[in-house]
C-alpha cells in the first residue's frame, strides 16, 4: 500500500469547473487505510478530504472546501497514484462536485 503520510501535493493540471490551481497546498496524513487532508490556497480559503487507500494505493474520497466567495463547496474524488522517476508521487484524479452544478472534472496532482 501507498503510504501518503506526511506528503505534501501541488496541482499540475485541473478542468476550468475545478477551484484547485497551483497555489493550493494539500497536507495528507495516513494511518492504515484511513487518509486525511487540509488543503488551501488560491481560490480555497479551507478544504478537508478524508478517504480510503486501498492496496494498490488508489484513494476514494470525500471532500468539502470554502470557496474565496464564501461558498461551501462538497464532492467525490477517486485518486490513482503514479511513481515518478524522481521517486515522487503523482495522483490521477476524476472528481465530481455534490454540490452546485455537479459537474465532472479531472486533475493532476503532483508530490513536492
Amino acid at each position: 500500500m501507498v503510504n501518503y503520510n506526511n506528503k505534501t501535493f501541488k496541482p499540475v493540471s485541473n478542468t476550468e469547473n475545478g477551484e484547485t490551481s497551483d497555489e493550493t497546498i494539500f497536507r495528507y496524513k495516513q494511518e492504515g487505510n484511513l487518509l486525511t487532508a487540509e488543503y488551501s490556497g488560491g481560490k480555497i480559503n479551507y478544504g478537508h478530504l478524508i478517504g480510503l487507500v486501498d492496496e494498490q494505493g488508489n484513494i476514494d474520497m470525500r471532500y468539502h472546501q470554502i470557496n474565496d466567495a464564501g461558498i461551501l463547496m462538497t464532492g467525490i474524488c477517486n485518486s490513482k497514484p503514479e511513481q515518478l522517476p524522481n521517486g515522487k508521487i503523482r495522483l490521477h484524479e476524476t472528481w465530481q462536485w455534490t454540490s452546485g452544478d455537479q459537474s465532472r472534472g479531472e486533475s493532476v496532482i503532483e508530490e513536492q
